[in-house]
C-alpha cells in the first residue's frame, strides 16, 4: 500500500524549502512507486504566493483532504507561512493525530514552532536560528535532526537533505541512496 504525505501550502511559505522538499518527494514517488505527495492549500485558493513573491499551485484544498489518512506531514518554513500554518486548526489536528499514531511529523526553518503549537515538538530540534525562542526545548546546530517520529531541519539550504531524510524514513535506504547519489548531494559537501 502506497504511503501518503501531506505538504501544506500556506501563503508566505519559503519557496526554496517548499520546492526542495516537494521535488525530492515526487522523485521518490516516481522511483519507488510507493509514495504519494499531496500538496494542499489552506483554503480554496490553489495558487499560493510565497515569501519571495513566487506562486505555486496546490493539488487540492486542505478542506478537500480532511478525513484522508496520511503517513506523514512536512511543513515548509517562512515566517508568514509558519504563522498561517500555526493558526490553522485543521493542520494542528492532523499533526496531533499523526504524532499520536506514531507517524511522521516534520518541519523546517520556522515551522518547528507549529509542531510546538500542536504539542509534539521533541526536546531537541533543528530550526532556523532565533526561532527556538519560547519553545522550551533545545535547538541543535544540525542540518536535519530525527527524534523518534519527529523530523526537523534548519532552513533553506538544507531543504534537499530534509526531503531525503523523509524519503529514508518513508521509502527505505535503497530509494534514499539512489536519490542522494542521483541528485549529486555528495558534491555539495565538497
Amino acid at each position: 500500500m502506497s504511503k501518503k504525505i501531506l505538504l501544506p501550502l500556506a501563503q508566505g511559505f519559503e519557496e526554496a524549502e517548499f520546492i526542495g522538499v516537494a521535488d525530492v518527494l515526487r522523485r521518490a514517488g516516481e522511483l519507488s512507486g510507493d509514495l504519494e505527495l499531496l500538496i494542499a492549500s489552506l483554503d480554496s485558493e490553489l495558487l499560493v504566493r510565497g515569501a519571495n513573491g513566487i506562486y505555486i499551485k496546490a493539488d487540492r484544498s486542505l478542506e478537500s483532504v480532511e478525513g484522508e489518512e496520511f503517513d506523514a506531514i512536512a511543513l515548509p518554513g517562512g515566517f508568514e507561512g509558519m504563522t498561517n500554518l500555526k493558526n490553522n486548526g485543521t493542520i494542528l489536528n492532523i499533526i496531533k493525530k499523526l504524532h499520536s499514531d506514531k507517524k511522521i511529523v516534520a518541519a523546517i526553518c520556522a515551522s518547528p514552532i507549529v509542531l510546538h503549537a500542536a504539542g509534539v515538538l521533541s526536546e531537541e530540534f533543528a530550526c532556523y536560528p532565533g526561532c527556538e525562542a519560547g519553545l522550551g526545548g533545545q535547538r541543535v546546530e544540525k542540518a536535519v535532526l530525527v527524534r523518534d517520529n519527529v523530523i526537523t531541519a534548519a532552513g533553506p539550504a538544507v531543504a534537499i537533505l530534509f526531503g531525503l531524510e523523509l524519503v529514508k524514513v518513508l521509502c527505505g535506504e535503497e530509494i534514499y541512496k539512489a536519490l542522494y547519489e542521483g541528485m549529486l548531494v555528495p558534491l555539495s559537501r565538497a
